[in-house]
C-alpha cells in the first residue's frame, strides 16, 4: 500500500521522475537465444542491402539462368567480377536461411508448446524460404539485369513485400524472447486501423522505392534537371513516370508516423518502450528525409541506395516494435489516461 501511495504521488508531481521509475521496472532480458534472435536480424538486412547492391551494380546475371548452380558449376572456376557479386549474395542469402533454420529449431526446443515465440520463429521459416524462391524465379527468368520489363518490377515488389515481412516476424520473435510483452491483433478499435494504414503506406512507399531504384539503375540521369524531365516525359520508361510517385507518398508516409508516434506518446504512460521506440522512429523519418534528399540531388549512386534501404529497414524494424508495444496495452489507448497511470502504478511493487 505505500509502494502504491508512492507510486501514485509520482505519478501527480513528478511525472518525469515516475517515468524514470518505469524505467527502471522495464529491463530487457537477452538469453542467448534472444541475442542470436537480434543477430539474425541483423545478419538478413545485411544480405538484404547486399542484394541491393547486386541489383545496383547489374550482376544479377552473374550466375546465368542457373540455380542454384552458377553458370552450371557449383563453385564458379575464374568467375567475372559481377559473378563473384551475385555469388557471393547466394551464398550468403543460403546461410541467412540455416541462421532462420536453427533460429525456428532452437525456439521449438526453448519455449513451450502454443508459444508466441515458437509462433512466429516459425513463421520466420516460412517467408525466408518464399524470400529464396522469388529470388531464383527472378534469375531462372531472367528479371535480373537489364531487363527492364514491367513483370520483373511486379516480381520485385513481391520480393520487397515479402523482405519486409520476414523482417517484421524475425523482430516480434526477438522481441518477445527478450522479455517483451505478449499482444493480440485484435480488439483495440481504431489503433488497429492507424496501424493496418501504417502497414499499408510502408509496403507502398517500399514498393514505389524499388521501382524508383530500378528506374535510376536502368536509365541513369547525367544531371538533375535531366532527370526531373525525365518524369514527366510521354516518351519515357512507364518506371522513370512512376519515380515522381515515391518522394511524395515518403513524405506523406512520414509526416503520418511522426504524427502517429507522437499520439502514442501522449496516450501511453504505463509502457515506456512506447516512448522510447516512438522517439526513435520520429527521429529516423527526419533521417531518412534528409537521405531521401541527398541521394536524390546526388542522382541516386549506389552508396546512397543503400543508406537509404537501410534507413528504411531500420523504420520499419522500430515500427513494428512500436506497434507491438502499443498492441501490448490493452487499457492504455481505450481508457482515460489516469486510469492507465493508476492500473501501472497498482502493478508496482
Amino acid at each position: 500500500m505505500i509502494n502504491l501511495f508512492h507510486s501514485l504521488r509520482l505519478c501527480a508531481f513528478a511525472p518525469q521522475r515516475f517515468r524514470i521509475y518505469l524505467k527502471m521496472q522495464t529491463p530487457l532480458n537477452l538469453s542467448k537465444f534472444a541475442k542470436y534472435a537480434w543477430f539474425v536480424i541483423a545478419y538478413n538486412i545485411a544480405v538484404i542491402l547486399w542484394g541491393a547492391f547486386v541489383r545496383a551494380s547489374l550482376s544479377g546475371d552473374g550466375c546465368g539462368a542457373h540455380w542454384l548452380t552458377c553458370n552450371g558449376e557449383v563453385v564458379p572456376f575464374a568467375p567475372a567480377t559481377k559473378t563473384i557479386i551475385e555469388f557471393s549474395h547466394r551464398v550468403s542469402s543460403g546461410l541467412a536461411f540455416f541462421a532462420v533454420l536453427i533460429l525456428c529449431v532452437w525456439a521449438f526446443r526453448k519455449f513451450v508448446k502454443g508459444n508466441a515465440v515458437r509462433k512466429f520463429a516459425f513463421a520466420s521459416i516460412i517467408f525466408i524460404a518464399t524470400e529464396a524462391l522469388i529470388g531464383a524465379g527472378l534469375v531462372l527468368f531472367r528479371l535480373v539485369a537489364t531487363n527492364p520489363s514491367m513483370v520483373r518490377a511486379f516480381s520485385m515488389s513481391a520480393h520487397l513485400i515479402n523482405t519486409f515481412i520476414l523482417l517484421s516476424v524475425l523482430t516480434i520473435t526477438a522481441w518477445l524472447a527478450s522479455g517483451g510483452k505478449p499482444f493480440a491483433f485484435r480488439g483495440h478499435g481504431r489503433v488497429s486501423w492507424i496501424l493496418h494504414i501504417g502497414v499499408f503506406g510502408f509496403l507502398l512507399v517500399g514498393v514505389s522505392g524499388g521501382l524508383a531504384a530500378l528506374g535510376d539503375t536502368l536509365f541513369p540521369a547525367t544531371s538533375f534537371s535531366e532527370g526531373f524531365w525525365q518524369d514527366f516525359s510521354d516518351t519515357s520508361h512507364i518506371l522513370l513516370r512512376l519515380r515522381i510517385s515515391h518522394p511524395i507518398l515518403s513524405v506523406s508516409l512520414g509526416a503520418f508516423l511522426a504524427f502517429t508516434a507522437l499520439w502514442f506518446k501522449s496516450k501511453s504512460i504505463a509502457n515506456v518502450w512506447i516512448e522510447r521506440w516512438a522517439n526513435v522512429l520520429i527521429g529516423l523519418v527526419v533521417i531518412q528525409f534528409i537521405a531521401g534528399f541527398i541521394n536524390l540531388f546526388l542522382l541516386a549512386p549506389i552508396v546512397m541506395q543503400i543508406v537509404h534501404l537501410l534507413l528504411a529497414d531500420l523504420l520499419w524494424i522500430v515500427f513494428v516494435l512500436l506497434s507491438a508495444n502499443v498492441l501490448a496495452e490493452k487499457n492504455a489507448f481505450a481508457t482515460h489516461k489516469t486510469d492507465s497511470v493508476l492500473q501501472a502504478a497498482a502493478k508496482l511493487p
